[in-house]
């Protein structure tokens, strides 16, 4: 146990580093501040625990989560179990990047963030909501992405975390619409399936989340005899139109004038939108500067439609002026700014009450006192206005690079990344942009440490990524779900297969393979096998090559041909045929580390030199299946009757899966390890037709290569005479594509957006 626990941290080192570093951040700001930090909106929230009223400036979901907390601890316990939910975000989010084959040091990089920055650590101390939040907005992505594809099911649910979200923090209400983009456009549903499928799991998102916020409206009626999701402040764009309103010039009603500021305009952007926001919801200057029975609500909202129907320039102007404001290289404020120092880790105890009244709350959750250890305080305030914490100039970087992939920028345009990375990109953007329609925090900056350094680190192994990893999922889509045992027509393994295996690891022990292996089935090829595995190189496309042969069963001296000339040899005792051989090769190179497999046939019919051809898209990140054609090449001395039977195999197998094919019987062929592992494979004999009639039926990108067919160096075929040939090789065709319609649609293949699968591509 300890061998395995040193072998993990050694691969993933940097993030243990992050963890360790961050756990014991979290350990001094526990002890520093105690018994957790109480800003204004603290007392709003903890008031509402066990009432849950709806009719509040926000909802209730924070209070949700602190009920059953407060029930079991104290205001101590609940800054502990957040702070131990920021550390978990982090390692949610590295655990994310490397399903989608992100590189560990690029993974650990993007979860630094939320493990290190002090704002964010400050933040986790507080009685307040943004934390849960962030955790929501993580957990609708893991929804989304995890299992690949989202079919309606995993759509509505998403579509029910992002309405959870809202209930916690208003500012998530417009976080549905990229989600609903992403799903519309990125599930990459098989081709055939088409927009329908498209529209119905992105009707299952956006109904999942009506579903949601209409069910808390519903509690919000009883309550208060009106539907909502939050108290009414005559809209949340007022605080906006006050700053920048030219009253002179607008015509308003005598209420409408009454809510627009009498300052100069240059006086209200030094006040601030937060000063106007919150000015009008204290009672007193309502009763002493309104009439009476004025419905103040109504006033602002209508005067912020006239100014943004007049004046819409300088409204989306400020706007856009506070969204770049949160990618400035350091923290810095400007005039009218919510004060930074709200967000900054202080030496004294930051008081937004009265001494009795923050005393009280205390005693009720706690044992009523609070302090402050000011060594330990000013140790993280120096730590934090030191610089740590993330630059602004970091995120935005990693948001353009983020939006280059989305935009199919480079290597990213075949990339399935692409897809994967349009999520992030658009709740990063979204939920940034809401926050800076209404004004500028930064507070509400703290949703960009989760989103844009997930769509960072996925656009940039979009953008500059070659290989495949040998774990997680592979950056050009999400693992497919291979078919259940239950649904196989053979278990695997069986008894033979067993056999070989066990005679395999006593011969080789726990040995793994180079990234790439070619794989040769044979069977009594004992005057051919040597020189086609002389011929094999040892490296191709910069990567190492293994070869193994699985010997099925035959009865002359193959097997010792094939350990002589150097090849990993898997010696089966029973004749099953070349189907039932590969089959077996497939599982083996998987599960023994091999990225890459090839396949070719042990008479030398194939031209090994042609080797980098298969590999080139593979590795580029192109395709997941490269075959060579005959028909795009060249084959020597073909019978009429096979070049015929060419040509009808290839416009049936066409017809049937509406991708152009030109070769579907070539045997020297490319792919990702998973992708045979992923498809139903039964025939012993005709197994090319049946892997590529699967492949394309799982949607997995294919593309056809020029090459050569060489005449026979030795031996006869063992595929019968011509016309038995054909009729078996139909019925494996028909049989395929019957059983692969009647098949559920794959709910993981990721397309790149608005691209079509790459079949054919010369």
């Amino acid at each position: 146990m300890i061998a395995a626990l040193g072998r993990v941290l050694r691969r993933h080192w940097l993030l243990a580093l992050f963890l360790l570093v961050g756990l014991a951040l979290r350990i001094v700001v526990q002890l520093a501040y105690r018994p957790a930090l109480l800003y204004i909106d603290s007392f709003r929230y903890l008031d509402d625990v066990g009432a849950f009223f709806p009719g509040g400036i926000n909802p209730i979901g924070y209070e949700l989560f602190l009920w059953p907390l407060l029930a079991v601890g104290s205001l101590t316990f609940v800054a502990a179990v957040q702070h131990l939910l920021g550390l978990a975000l982090g390692l949610g989010i590295y655990a994310l990047l490397r399903r989608f084959g992100v590189r560990t040091w690029i993974a650990a990089l993007a979860s630094a963030p939320v493990m290190l920055d002090a704002y964010q650590v400050q933040i986790e101390h507080h009685i307040m909501s943004d934390l849960l939040f962030q955790v929501l907005l993580l957990a609708a992505i893991y929804v989304l992405t995890w299992r690949g594809a989202p079919g309606p099911k995993l759509a509505a649910l998403a579509g029910i975390v992002l309405a959870a979200a809202v209930m916690v923090r208003i500012v998530g209400v417009t976080l549905v619409i990229p989600a609903a983009a992403f799903v519309l456009l990125a599930t990459g549903w098989r081709p055939r399936a088409g927009w329908r499928r498209r529209l119905i799991a992105t009707g299952a998102l956006v109904g999942g989340f009506a579903f949601g916020l209409f069910g808390y409206s519903l509690y919000h009626l009883h309550w208060t005899g009106s539907l909502g999701i939050g108290g009414s402040n005559g809209g949340a764009l007022y605080g906006r139109a006050a700053v920048v309103a030219d009253c002179a010039q607008l015509d308003l009603t005598p209420q409408e004038k009454l809510v627009c500021p009498a300052e100069p305009r240059e006086r209200r952007a030094a006040n601030g939108i937060d000063f106007y926001i919150h000015f009008w919801h204290v009672q007193d200057n309502v009763e002493k500067f309104l009439p009476k029975g004025m419905d103040v609500d109504a006033a602002q909202g209508s005067f912020t439609r006239k100014v943004l129907l007049h004046q819409p320039l300088d409204v989306v102007g400020g706007m856009v002026e506070d969204f770049l404001k949160g990618f400035a290289p350091t923290r810095t404020q400007t005039p009218g700014d919510v004060p930074l120092d709200r967000w900054q880790f202080q030496t004294t105890y930051p008081m937004y009450a009265v001494d009795w009244y923050v005393a009280e709350w205390t005693e009720v959750y706690d044992d009523g006192t609070f302090s402050v250890d000011p060594a330990l305080a000013g140790f993280l305030r120096a730590y934090q206005l030191g610089g740590g914490y993330t630059p602004g100039i970091a995120l935005g970087g990693a948001l353009v690079v983020a939006a280059l992939a989305v935009f199919g920028v480079g290597r990213a345009r075949g990339s399935g990344l692409r897809a994967v990375c349009l999520l992030p990109t658009g709740l990063a953007t979204t939920v940034l942009g809401t926050a800076a329609a209404m004004e500028f925090s930064w507070r509400y900056q703290l949703p960009g440490l989760v989103l844009i350094p997930i769509a960072g680190a996925l656009g940039v192994t979009a953008l500059i990524d070659r290989r495949t990893p040998v774990s997680g999922v592979r950056p050009n889509r999400p693992r497919p779900t291979p078919p259940k045992e239950s649904d196989m027509p053979t278990t695997f393994p069986n008894e033979v297969d067993r056999a070989a295996l066990q005679d395999y690891s006593a011969r080789y022990g726990d040995q793994r393979f180079a990234p790439v292996v070619v794989l040769i089935a044979a069977y009594n090829e004992e005057e051919s096998l040597g020189n086609v595995l002389d011929a094999i190189p040892a490296r191709s496309c910069d990567l190492e090559v293994d070869k193994l042969v699985v010997v099925d069963g035959a009865t002359d001296d193959t097997a010792e041909v094939a350990l002589k000339h150097g090849a990993q040899t898997c010696i089966v005792p029973t004749n099953r045929g070349q189907g039932a051989a590969l089959r077996l090769g497939y599982r083996l190179a998987a599960e023994r580390g091999a990225r890459y497999i090839v396949t070719t046939d042990a008479d030398g019919q194939y031209d090994i030199d042609e080797l980098p051809k298969l590999l080139t898209p593979l590795v580029d990140g192109r395709a997941d299946f490269v075959t060579g054609s005959r028909r795009l090449g060249s084959s020597e001395r073909p019978a009429l009757i096979r070049r015929a039977g060419t040509y009808v195999f290839a416009w049936l197998v066409s017809a049937l899966t509406g991708q152009r094919i030109t070769d579907t019987s070539f045997g020297f062929r490319g792919m990702r390890a998973e992708v045979p592992n992923s498809v139903t494979l039964e025939q012993p004999q005709y197994q090319s037709s049946e892997l590529l009639v699967g492949v394309l039926s799982h949607g997995y990108r294919v593309c056809e290569q020029p090459m050569r067919m060489l005449a026979r160096t030795a031996g006869v075929s063992k595929k019968g005479n011509n016309f038995a040939y054909g009729y078996r090789y139909a019925r494996v065709v028909l049989g395929t594509w019957w059983r692969e319609r009647r098949a559920s649609p794959p709910h993981w293949a990721q397309e790149p957006i608005n691209e079509p699968v790459a079949v054919g591509e010369r």
